[in-house]
């Protein structure tokens, strides 16, 4: 047995359509890093199962019985029992989901119609403290979003940030991976990583979805 093999990241399916779970399950389990260890049919049943099984992800559909996923996040979320990253998975584009999953505490916000390797990409992504939106939530959605959040304000000089520090925040608003800003910025990976953790303690954040919600309330975005 390869004892440097990395632990398979594991995940609880929450949706109140059992062909939804089971489809998850299946593509989920071709994964090689990924195991699905529990499924639920509603948000007070995900929230119960997240605290019995201990998962590293939770996919959370929105419109369920007993409680809906915007509800179900929040208690996961604020239950220092529960160390689980929240992805928000809908069939709705719609913007008032989008910004009430990420005030709820969900790491990312998912369309069921996005591909295989994009939730594969998601749930590994959150597992590793990252967060993620799905492609077809543009900025322009994000942006509108935000604006309906609270008002805008300009804080384009914080005094807490370096130079490096805004040029790294104004990368990931655009939606730029750790590599790709490596790249952009011609530094390396951990550098990068560093810069995004530095930003994450100084602006009081939880990762890098809250990032760009920052961005664009605080005008660095664009």
């Amino acid at each position: 047995m390869d004892m440097t093999q990395e632990a398979p990241v594991r995940v609880v399916v929450v949706d109140d359509e059992a062909m939804i779970r089971a489809g998850l399950a299946v593509i989920l389990s071709t994964f090689d890093r990924i195991e699905v260890v529990g499924e639920a049919a509603d948000g007070q049943a995900g929230v119960d199962l997240v605290r019995q099984v201990q998962p590293d992800v939770v996919l959370m559909d929105v419109q369920m019985p007993v409680l809906d996923g915007l509800a179900a996040t929040r208690a996961i979320v604020a239950d220092p029992r529960c160390h689980a990253a929240v992805i928000v998975l809908t069939t709705f584009h719609r913007e008032d989901y989008l910004l009430a999953a990420l005030q709820a505490g969900a790491c990312g916000f998912l369309l069921k119609t996005d591909g295989p390797e994009h939730l594969s990409t998601a749930v590994l992504a959150a597992a590793a403290g990252d967060g993620l939106l799905s492609p077809e939530v543009t900025r322009e959605v994000i942006a509108r979003a935000v604006s309906a959040w609270s008002v805008p304000a300009t804080d384009l000089t914080h005094p807490s940030l370096t130079e490096r520090e805004v040029e790294v925040l104004r990368l990931v608003a655009r939606g730029l991976s750790n590599d790709e800003i490596a790249a952009e910025l011609f530094i390396s990976r951990t550098t990068v990583k560093t810069h995004v953790s530095n930003l994450l303690a100084k602006l009081s954040l939880r990762d890098r979805v809250q990032i760009v919600l920052y961005a664009y309330e605080h005008g660095y975005a664009g």
